[in-house]
């Protein structure tokens, strides 16, 4: 329906200050959801690399037994873990994700508050600081999304992207 009525600049930017909360919220899910599948494949790893070696020490050159099964397939998760670990940066994730979500936070705060960026505005001036908080979180997940590719590329991409940067 607000489609249709074609809402005010202002209006729009009321409606985009309630839509950040949702924002934030996302991320730290996200960011909680990375840090967790983190935690748990560096755990298997942690723990795989010990049951890898314990089983390897009792492997005294007899036929194959259950533990020998066993060894290669504890190792065959230890490299998955590993390689899924590398490969889709869940801890990079969960961090940027987490300091985005913060910096929105303390931005909506401040435009709450009127302090920092917002400070200069006075009561009559909401729609000036509403424009002002809408680019500052613009900003903010335009540069999260920028980070988002950054893990997305491969290595070799990523380096030689990070030199063309500099």
């Amino acid at each position: 329906m607000a489609a249709y009525a074609n809402p005010s600049l202002g209006w729009r930017r009321r409606l985009y200050r309630e839509e950040v909360a949702d924002i934030v919220g996302q991320y730290k899910a996200d960011s909680r959801k990375y840090r967790r599948v983190h935690n748990v494949l560096q755990s298997l790893i942690m723990a795989g690399s010990a049951a890898t070696t314990t089983l390897a020490a009792l492997d005294s050159g007899y036929p194959a037994r259950w533990h020998s099964f066993t060894l290669t397939g504890v190792g065959f998760a230890i490299t998955l873990a590993a390689m899924f670990a590398g490969y889709y940066k869940y801890r990079e994730r969960s961090y940027f994700l987490q300091q985005t979500a913060d910096a929105i936070e303390e931005e909506a705060y401040a435009l709450a508050l009127g302090v920092g960026a917002y400070q200069e505005f006075g009561s009559d001036e909401e729609d000036l600081a509403l424009a002002r908080f809408t680019q500052r979180v613009e900003d903010l997940r335009n540069e999260q999304r920028r980070r988002q590719q950054q893990l997305d590329q491969p290595a070799e991409q990523t380096g030689h992207h990070q030199q063309a940067q500099a």
